[in-house]
């Protein structure tokens, strides 16, 4: 029977690169001229670090466009408040991967709700989808990158026929 893999993430080098990048830009742009403000990449987890919290705005900017121009989603920046103490400006930027529980039971609701003939099950951080025909698991897959898909960002892998 074919199926396919619903996975949220992102590959970790092009993450470091979109990082590395981002620092670039920011040391050349002419509003940061004699300004201490720099990214980190920590994990799954990126520093942003500036002296006002209006250069942080600017720079999550940045970050976001940067991760987007190396293919990877913006929707899987999870954007914490920022830190001011004194003379700097801290905030820390999640990059989530994998579907957690809630995410993956919507994915599941939205597909059965769906009526299309296909079965969808949680496995771990990824959700299973299998069906009689190839048309119906791209029906799915139209369905959850479409408007009434969900707000996540999803890539599909592991397609069998």
């Amino acid at each position: 029977m074919p199926s396919f893999d619903i996975v949220s993430e992102f590959d970790q080098h092009e993450a470091a690169n979109a990082v590395d990048q981002a620092n670039r830009e920011v040391q050349s742009r002419f509003d940061f001229k004699g300004v201490d403000a720099s990214f980190a990449l920590e994990g799954d987890k990126v520093q942003l670090e500036a002296e006002v919290d209006f250069q942080l705005k600017q720079m999550l900017d940045v970050l976001r466009n940067r991760l987007i121009a190396r293919g990877i989603d913006a929707r899987c920046m999870d954007v914490k408040d920022a830190v001011l103490s004194g003379v700097k400006a801290r905030q820390e930027v999640e990059l989530k991967q994998g579907l957690d529980q809630a995410e993956a039971k919507d994915v599941v609701k939205r597909i059965k709700g769906s009526k299309l003939k296909v079965q969808a099950q949680i496995q771990g951080e990824k959700v299973r989808v299998t069906g009689k025909k190839r048309d119906d698991l791209q029906s799915v897959m139209a369905l959850l990158r479409g408007e009434e898909g969900p707000d996540l960002p999803l890539q599909f892998d592991n397609f069998r026929d």
